[in-house]
């Protein structure tokens, strides 16, 4: 009943073999080694996208904080929700990865930037000239830190608000498996059709041991990456591991697979939790993250029965919890969890 969040499940047994497997013999270092022209390929091949530049690192920090570096200059501004995990969670990795852009955070509900806002927000910055901070990059979340997510439609809205201040666009994609699972989109209609600039493609929360893909639409700005990944500290000299997993990941749709997965068993868990007296979601369940409001005690009793999860108090009096399902949750995980809180 382990529902914390999809971080703390193991490898997917494939992964494992994969990472077995490119530990024998020797192999070049830095990234040269066959396995990264696979991943390339691979990569290339699912956003229909033959041009694409790919980087691969270790985290998804380093992969949003160094892909906004190679966007935005120092003097300027990224704009993000005001809850979105670069602004929330990353301990200023991108102001210091950039040298000093600031993060300009963007309400919205459930997770989500409305069109208008962004544009609310691109006009009271930059107005003070060279005495203020320019409009710099946008970063989007999807899956969102709300568990929502956007469609394609929606990004595009909001990259057409962007390029009409002529400003480029990340997309964090740490959970972007499960946001292609619950949508049906393809990969290329989610990014670069949609105006995506650059992605950071996650595998670590899906079933990878850790690794993210940096994938650039843009490839005139790989090389500004790849050194910037260097000299960041973030360039694996026995990369094979990296691309290992990664290739892996991909091959067969796999990434599709477990992600699927972890969507059906939040599915199934937001159903079950329809029957729980006083339960309400704070955020529709699109994915495989959720955030029920329970009456006080709840929590205890699922967590007196070994459930893991994070919880807050709320001011009315009644519980907030955040629930994560992952590749590796079972039914059996999903209805223990269930006849815990019926107690």
């Amino acid at each position: 009943m382990q529902f914390a969040s999809d971080n703390t499940s193991g490898m997917a047994p494939e992964i494992l073999a994969a990472l077995a497997a490119a530990n024998g013999g020797h192999a070049p270092s830095y990234g040269a080694e066959d396995g990264m022209l696979r991943t390339t390929a691979l990569l290339r091949e699912i956003f229909e996208a033959p041009e694409a530049a790919v980087c691969l690192v270790a985290t998804g920090t380093a992969a949003n904080a160094l892909s906004l570096a190679v966007l935005c200059p120092p003097w300027s501004t990224v704009f993000c929700h005001e809850h979105a995990h670069v602004a929330e969670d990353e301990c200023g990795a991108p102001e210091f990865y950039t040298h000093g852009a600031r993060l300009v955070p963007v309400m919205g509900a459930h997770g989500k930037i409305a069109p208008a806002d962004l544009a609310a927000a691109f006009a009271t910055t930059g107005a003070g000239g060279v005495h203020g901070m320019q409009r710099g990059a946008v970063s989007l979340s999807n899956v969102t830190e709300a568990g929502t997510v956007y469609t394609p439609t929606e990004i595009a809205a909001l990259t057409a608000v962007a390029r009409s201040f002529e400003l480029p666009v990340h997309l964090d994609g740490a959970r972007f498996a499960n946001a292609i699972a619950a949508t049906g989109a393809s990969a290329a209609d989610m990014t670069w059709r949609a105006g995506v600039d650059v992605l950071s493609f996650g595998g670590t929360k899906n079933g990878c041991m850790g690794v993210e893909a940096v994938v650039i639409f843009d490839p005139a700005k790989a090389w500004e990456f790849e050194l910037r990944r260097k000299r960041g500290g973030h360039l694996f000299s026995k990369h094979r591991f990296l691309s290992a997993q990664m290739a892996a990941y991909l091959e067969g749709g796999l990434w599709l697979r477990l992600a699927g997965v972890a969507n059906a068993m939040a599915g199934r868990l937001a159903a079950g939790l329809t029957a729980v007296p006083g339960l309400t979601q704070k955020h529709p369940v699109q994915a495989n993250m959720m955030f029920p409001e329970w009456p006080a005690g709840t929590a205890a009793r699922a967590q007196a029965a070994g459930a893991r999860f994070y919880g807050w108090g709320l001011p009315d009096g009644r519980e907030g919890a955040r629930l994560v399902t992952s590749w590796s949750t079972t039914a059996g995980d999903v209805d223990a969890f269930l006849s815990a809180l019926a107690g």
